[in-house]
C-alpha cells in the first residue's frame, strides 16, 4: 500500500527519538478496502508529552492540541493535515458505560490493539514502511464483509456502550453483516447503551441516515432492541399497517423512503424528513366505515413528535425547523384546477428556498408507497407552474410590498396589532392579484381598511 510522504515524514521525527508510530483505525480499514482514507489516526510508544516536543521541534509552527490527554491522545496540526496521535494504551474498568477509569500505557502495538471494538479496526500499519500487524483477522474479515468484534462480544460491548451503534451503522456504511456472535451480544448490551449521551447518539444516526443505504442498520436496531431504545417513536410503526393506499405498514414505508432519499443523494435534512414524515400515524390511525385505514392530520402529529425526538437527541434547531416544517408540508394535494393564486399561496407557505425539498421528499413519499419509481412527469406539472409564478411576481412576503409599515404610519395608521392586519391582508391582495402591487394601490386598500377596522375597533388599539 502507498504511504503518504507526509506520513513518511512524521516516522522519521520518531525514529530519530527512537520511538516507532503506526497508523491505525478507520484509514488502514479503508486502504485495506480498496477506499482513499482521508483522516489519519496515528498510535505511538512515545508518551503525549514526547510526541508534543517532538513535533514543536520539528516545525515550531505546527500546533499539538491536548484534546484527549486524559487517555494519552493529542491532536496535531502539521503540514496542513489533522491527526490524532495516542500513546498505546492498555484500558481497564467502564463504570460509566463508556469511557474507561483507567488507562494504562504500553510499548506494545498487539496490546494497544486488543482494545479496540472490531477486528477491521485493530488492524495497524507500521510506518514508514507499511509493514502491517493483524494480530485478530482483521483484514480477511474486511475481504468478507463481515464485522466481528476484537475478543468476546458482550464484553466489548459492556466497556462502551456507543460500540453496538457503532456496530450497526459500520453494517449500513460498507455494506457488511454482523458477525452472529457479535449481533446476538447486542441485546445484551441494551442498559449500557442507554448510558450514553444523546450528542453521540445523534452522531450515529446521523451517519446510518448518511449512508448508501440506512434501512440496514435501522433493521439491525429493531431486531436488538436498539431502535425502541434510541428511536421508540419509529419502531412503534411496526405493524402500523395502511392497506388502502400503502403496501407497506409505516416502518417499512418509512425506511423505504429514507433508502430512496439517500439513493438520489439528497440532503440530510430531506433524508430525515424521509424517515420519520409519518410517525405521526400510529396516534391518528382510524378506520372509516368503508373498512379502510385513514390517518388525518398525521402530518401535525408527526411534526410534534419528530421535534421532540430530534430535540431529544439534541440536533440543532436550525436543523430540526427544516425538517419539522417539511414535514408539516408534505401532505398537500395538487390539481391541475389549482388557480394561479393557489399557486402564489402555495409558494409562501412552504418557502421559495424548500420548493425542491419538498417535491423531492414527495417522490420519496410516492416511491415507498409500493416500492415503483414514481413517473418522470411526477409533481412536473406543479413544479412549472411555481417556476412560472416566481418569474412573473416578487411579491410573496411582506418586505416585497411595495409599502412598508412605516409608509402606512405616514398616512396616520397607528403602530399596534391593526397595523399588523392591515399589511397581511395587503399581501393577500397581492397574492390574489400581483398587479395590485403598487405604492398607490396598496395606499389606498389600506386607508379603505383602516377606516373599517379603526371603526369597528371603536378607534382603540
Amino acid at each position: 500500500m502507498t504511504i503518504h510522504p507526509i506520513l513518511k515524514e512524521i516516522a522519521a521525527l520518531f525514529k530519530a527519538r527512537d520511538r516507532e508510530i503506526c497508523l491505525v483505525g478507520g484509514a488502514v480499514r479503508d486502504m485495506l478496502g480498496g477506499k482513499k482514507s482521508h483522516d489519519w489516526d496515528l498510535a505511538t510508544d512515545a508518551p503525549p508529552d514526547e510526541v508534543t516536543d517532538i513535533f514543536r521541534k520539528a516545525q515550531p509552527r505546527s500546533k499539538v492540541i491536548p484534546t484527549g490527554i486524559k487517555h494519552g491522545t493529542v491532536t496535531v496540526l502539521y503540514r496542513g493535515r489533522s491527526m490524532e496521535i495516542t500513546t498505546y494504551r492498555t484500558e481497564s474498568d467502564y463504570t460509566d458505560g463508556r469511557r474507561p477509569d483507567q488507562v494504562n500505557y504500553t510499548a506494545n502495538i498487539e496490546e494497544d490493539l486488543s482494545r479496540r471494538d472490531f477486528t477491521m479496526n485493530a488492524i495497524a500499519l507500521r510506518l514508514p514502511q507499511g509493514g502491517k500487524i493483524d494480530p485478530f483477522g482483521g483484514e480477511a474479515d474486511i475481504k468478507a464483509g463481515i464485522i466481528r468484534c476484537v475478543g468476546n462480544p458482550a464484553e466489548r460491548f459492556a466497556e462502551d456502550g456507543l460500540r453496538p451503534l457503532r456496530a450497526v451503522r459500520f453494517a449500513a456504511q460498507l455494506s457488511c453483516r454482523l458477525e452472529p456472535e457479535t449481533l446476538a451480544a447486542i441485546s445484551g448490551a441494551l442498559e449500557t447503551s442507554a448510558q450514553v449521551s444523546a450528542e453521540r447518539v445523534r452522531d450515529e444516526i446521523e451517519k446510518i441516515i448518511a449512508s448508501d443505504k440506512p434501512s440496514h442498520a435501522f433493521l439491525l436496531m429493531e431486531q436488538t432492541g436498539l431502535l425502541k431504545l434510541f428511536l421508540p417513536e419509529l419502531a412503534a410503526c411496526r405493524g402500523v399497517e395502511q392497506k388502502g393506499f400503502h403496501r407497506f405498514d409505516v416502518l417499512e414505508h418509512s425506511l423505504l423512503a429514507c433508502d430512496y432519499a439517500a439513493e438520489k443523494q439528497y440532503l440530510q435534512d430531506v433524508r430525515v424528513t424521509a424517515l420519520l414524515h409519518d410517525i405521526g400515524k400510529v396516534s391518528t390511525r382510524k378506520m372509516d366505515d368503508s373498512g379502510v385505514w385513514t390517518f388525518y392530520q398525521h402530518e401535525i402529529e408527526s411534526e410534534k413528535m419528530t421535534r421532540n425526538m430530534l430535540m431529544r437527541l439534541r440536533y440543532p434547531h436550525v436543523f430540526i425547523d427544516s425538517v419539522c416544517h417539511l414535514i408539516k408540508e408534505h401532505m398537500f394535494h395538487y390539481t391541475d384546477e389549482w388557480g394561479d393564486a393557489a399557486v402564489r399561496r402555495f409558494i409562501v407557505r412552504v418557502g421559495e428556498d424548500n420548493l425542491a425539498k419538498v417535491y423531492q421528499l414527495r417522490r420519496a413519499d410516492a416511491y415507498a408507497t409500493a416500492a415503483v419509481e414514481p413517473p418522470p412527469d411526477f409533481l412536473l406539472p406543479l413544479a412549472r407552474r411555481t417556476e412560472k409564478a416566481l418569474g412573473e411576481s416578487r411579491a410573496f412576503s411582506l418586505k416585497d410590498l411595495a409599502v412598508s409599515g412605516k409608509d402606512l404610519i405616514a398616512t396616520g395608521i397607528k403602530p399596534g396589532k391593526t397595523l399588523g392586519i392591515i399589511l397581511n391582508e395587503l399581501l393577500e391582495t397581492v397574492l390574489d392579484d400581483p398587479a395590485q402591487n403598487t405604492r398607490e394601490a396598496l395606499l389606498k386598500i389600506a386607508e379603505k381598511l383602516w377606516d373599517k377596522l379603526d371603526g369597528s375597533c371603536g378607534g382603540s388599539q
